[in-house]
This record gives C-alpha cells, sequence and structure tokens, in this order.
C-alpha cells in the first residue's frame, strides 16, 4: 500500500528561546539606539536634554538607529518570540488576541532584563570619554518639563499614547496572517520606529516603550527616574487602545488566541486556514501563538500514522463527486470544515491494451479472482 509523506512540522521555541530573543532584541535595541544618542553627545562635546539634538542629522541618525535595530533583530529572532522587544506591543498584542495573557509576564521580564543590561553596558563604554559622569550624564534617557526638554507633562503624555497607538496598529498590520507579504514586516516595523521618533525626538526623546525608557534612566541621574512613568503610562495607553481598536475594525482571521483579548478562559474551537493565503511564516506563527490552525501549534501534538491512500480516498471525496479543491499544497475537506494537507490520488489498475494486429488476446479474469 502507498502511502503519502508530509514534511515533519517544525519544533516550536521553548519558553526559555523566546526568552533569550526577547533579552538579546531588547538589549540591541536600547544599546544601539541610546548607544546612538549618549556618544554622539559625549563626542560633541555636552548635549543637556533631548531638545539639543534637534538638528536634522542628529534626528535623523537617532531614528534610524532604532527603526534599524528593531527591524534587523525581527529578521533574527522573530521567528522564535515575535520579535517585540517592547513592553508595549507585548500588552497591545494580548488585548487583540494575538498572545495568551500568561505569556504577557515572560515576555515583559525580559525586555526589561535586556533594557537594564544595555543601560549598564553604556555606562561602563561612556566612562571612555573623560567628559562623562557615571550616573549623571544622561544615557539618552527621556525627558520632559523643565528640568528635561521643556515640553509639557500633558502633551509629553498624549503624545507617547497618539505615536504608541500608531506603531502598535502598523505591528498588528503588517504581523496579521492574512497578509500576503509577511516577509516585510520586520523592515515596515522598523521604519515606522524611525518616522515615530523623526516625530518626537525633539519633544520627549521618543519612547513609545517602556524598558527603553526604564533600562538608560536607572543609570542617568534622579531626573530621568523621576519622570520615567510618563514613558510607562503613555505608551502602555497607547497600545492597549490599538489592541482594542485593531481587532474591532478589522476583525480577525480566526478565533482568538485561548487566554487574550478580554476573555480570560480557554476557546475549544480549532479554526482553519486562511483560504487565499496559503500557511504563515514562522514569524507570523509566533504573532499568532497557540492558535490550532497552525503548524507552530501543531507540531507539539503527536503526529498520527499514515494512513493507506486507498482507505483515505473515500473519506476525501466531496459528496457531490465534484472534484477537490486543492490550492498551495491544501485540501479543502468539506466534512472536516478544515483545509489538510493535499493527499495523493491511487492510480487506479489498467489491462493493458492489446497490440494492434496482434495474434493474441487477453483475457480479463472475472471478478473476484
Amino acid at each position: 500500500m502507498a502511502t503519502t509523506d508530509t514534511a515533519p512540522a517544525p519544533t516550536p521555541p521553548t519558553t526559555a528561546q523566546k526568552f533569550i530573543a526577547e533579552t538579546l532584541g531588547t538589549f540591541v535595541l536600547v544599546f544601539l539606539g541610546c548607544g546612538s544618542v549618549l556618544l554622539a553627545a559625549l563626542a560633541a562635546g555636552s548635549v543637556e536634554s533631548a531638545g539639543d539634538f534637534a538638528t536634522l542629522p542628529s534626528i535623523v541618525s537617532i531614528g534610524l538607529s532604532f527603526g534599524l535595530a528593531v527591524a534587523l533583530m525581527s529578521y533574527a529572532v522573530g521567528r522564535i518570540s515575535g520579535g517585540h522587544f517592547n513592553p508595549a506591543v507585548s500588552v497591545g498584542a494580548a488585548l487583540s488576541g494575538r498572545m495568551a495573557w500568561n505569556q504577557v509576564p515572560m515576555y515583559v521580564g525580559a525586555q526589561l532584563l535586556g533594557a537594564i543590561v544595555a543601560g549598564g553596558t553604556l555606562l561602563v563604554v561612556g566612562l571612555g570619554f573623560d567628559s562623562f559622569e557615571a550616573f549623571d550624564t544622561s544615557l539618552g534617557a527621556n525627558s520632559w518639563g523643565d528640568d528635561g526638554s521643556g515640553y509639557a507633562l500633558w502633551a509629553a503624555l498624549l503624545l507617547e499614547l497618539i505615536l504608541t497607538a500608531i506603531f502598535v496598529l502598523v505591528i498588528l498590520a503588517v504581523t496579521d496572517e492574512r497578509n500576503e507579504h509577511p516577509a516585510m514586516a520586520p523592515l515596515v516595523i522598523g521604519l515606522t520606529l524611525a518616522v515615530i521618533h523623526f516625530v518626537a525626538i525633539p519633544a520627549t526623546g521618543t519612547s513609545v516603550n517602556p524598558a527603553r525608557s526604564i533600562g538608560p534612566a536607572l543609570f542617568s541621574g534622579t531626573d530621568p527616574l523621576i519622570q520615567v512613568w510618563v514613558f510607562i503610562v503613555g505608551p502602555l495607553l497607547g497600545a492597549a487602545a490599538a489592541g482594542l481598536l485593531y481587532p474591532a475594525l478589522f476583525g480577525h482571521a480566526g478565533d482568538p488566541v485561548p487566554g487574550s483579548g478580554l476573555n480570560f478562559g480557554r476557546s475549544s474551537a480549532a479554526p482553519a486556514a486562511v483560504p487565499g493565503y496559503g500557511m504563515p511564516d514562522q514569524y507570523q506563527q509566533q504573532w499568532n501563538q497557540q492558535n490550532p490552525a497552525y503548524p507552530s501549534a501543531q507540531a507539539a501534538a503527536p503526529a498520527p500514522a499514515p494512513t493507506p491512500v486507498a482507505e483515505q480516498a473515500p473519506a476525501q471525496q466531496n459528496p457531490w463527486g465534484e472534484q477537490p479543491i486543492i490550492q498551495d499544497g491544501w485540501q479543502w475537506d468539506p466534512q472536516a470544515q478544515q483545509w489538510i494537507p493535499a493527499q495523493q490520488q491511487a492510480p487506479q489498475a489498467q489491462w493493458p491494451a492489446p497490440e494492434a494486429g496482434g495474434g493474441q488476446t487477453q483475457v480479463r479474469p472475472p471478478d473476484g479472482v
């Protein structure tokens, strides 16, 4: 009997691997982004606040440092953890139904760890300049008010809320499993973050990421620590608004991830793959964790024993005698109402036709012999 061979599903990443990926990605983001601020300031002499960077070359270089860091690390480890690198993004993902709430503490802990380690590393690197004063010189910390950029408190809070909402909305859109071009998602996310920095650097130094603000603030003296709450509350509120708004406007491709959104229970529904869009890549899979429609959720389940094709064919025939629907290697099962790997049809035995002009006649044996 012939059997069908299907490619084994990739092994899903472990919790430890996700923790490491988020820690590493956040470390690189904070080290490169804030490092572009710190080292430029020390080399130029003295920069007291974010407003002192309000020149076009500085804004562009700093914004691209943050944006490209996110894009690069999303390409590098996004297939493992989804490449959040931001507590606000993780909260938005959970509220939008992309990630279970029980994953959020692990993600946020990894992001804070990466940001704090990056802040400590920048403190050591800054000692290479004689003008650097440990625990006094700002490590690219965010600021507002008279002790910072001069930007008003209410305006700083509102600006961070709006920019974070835009950022998370873009992330939810480009990582949607209905998106036909998932390979572009990390680049679009990075460019979005860069543009956001172009806007807010003169006002607050741009946060949209509580971890990015907390890490440098711990090593930058008293004022950044006093002001850091704005860069925690604003981004979290903006992310929450985006996480609720996106599915309300555009819906879900399937059922939300169990234990996500505003429903903390477990759903027993198993949505099928999205017709017309094929299967998502590993980056999208991590952005739709535990969704039973995708290989990342199915890999942990034991694979069923292969069934001979001859036994499978009757179950997959359309009850109306129509041809099966096959697309991108997946076949629609009308009985199970879901997409399954396309099966090979068993070849039907045929008796050879007699040769033209031959002197012998082949007799077909009676049925049952």
